[in-house]
């Protein structure tokens, strides 16, 4: 596959974050080791609605006879079911879009940053930190940089998606043995990223970092202990993790992953 090429992500609302998501790549926070209390955090399951109703239950959608290689344009016109938003439009301007999300949702399930995958999604501006209590900490505009995938996200449609990814799995497994995994089920590789994700806390409070060569470190050892796919989830900012989990919680739903295979939310509460 040509290095050259721009990334971009596929316009399938469960495909869409699990690889934007990860591509946040620029700054990685870090908090003192002190004593700190979990608690769940109240996120509502979504009603069992039409938007929401398992992937077995949603009516088929016909596609023409598709090949991997030639898959890019359709799948282009049909993101536009799924969101208007001008945004996902952008982020679907170039080629392999399947290969290029079946592996960074492999990346994902592993704990690996899928940045090569997706490294169009920097955003724009660069991170801040400022010095602070005798240490150093995030300025909180830098959260605000991921604000406009968080508004794409949630503006996706989660049955489109589902029907989406329903008659696209033929594809997805191509792609998925070509990536050399010629007897997995690509679905079981999407739960496990799914999983991934939904297990990164949303941190409450202020989080210090430790300064390196190139970029920042988390001080609290339990964030920094989390997989690479993790802590960059994190340097969206807390409000975009809460808003981006509850809206892939739906999405995986919809997609037919069982509610009880989801880790449940929680908050990091740093005493």
């Amino acid at each position: 596959m040509d290095d050259t090429r721009k990334v971009i992500r596929i316009g399938i609302g469960i495909i869409l974050l699990l690889a934007a998501i990860a591509g946040v790549y620029y700054f990685v926070t870090r908090e003192p080791g002190k004593s700190v209390e979990e608690k769940p955090l109240p996120v509502s399951s979504p009603p069992a609605t039409e938007s929401t109703a398992p992937a077995a239950s949603l009516e088929a959608l016909s596609l023409p006879s598709l090949e991997l290689d030639k898959s890019d344009d359709i799948l282009r016109r049909l993101a536009q079911d799924i969101s208007s938003h001008p945004g996902l439009s952008m982020w679907m301007k170039t080629r392999e879009l399947i290969r290029r999300f079946v592996a960074a949702v492999d990346n994902i399930a592993n704990g690996i940053s899928p940045k090569a995958q997706i490294d169009f999604f920097a955003p724009k501006g660069d991170f801040k930190a400022v010095k602070r209590d005798g240490g150093i900490a995030a300025v909180l505009a830098s959260y605000d940089r991921y604000n406009p995938v968080a508004d794409v996200f949630i503006s996706l449609d989660a049955r489109a998606a589902a029907r989406l990814y329903n008659a696209l799995k033929p594809l997805l497994q191509q792609a998925y043995k070509e990536l050399g995994y010629p007897d997995a089920d690509f679905h079981d590789t999407l739960t496990q990223a799914v999983a991934e994700l939904l297990a990164t806390p949303v941190v409450e409070g202020r989080v210090l970092l430790e300064k390196k060569v190139a970029s920042y470190a988390y001080v609290d050892e339990m964030l920094e202990g989390l997989s690479q796919a993790q802590k960059q989830f994190l340097r969206m900012g807390p409000d975009n993790v809460q808003i981006i989990q509850t809206k892939l919680r739906e999405l995986a739903v919809a997609c037919g992953i069982p509610e009880y295979r989801l880790p449940k939310a929680r908050i990091y509460a740093p005493e």
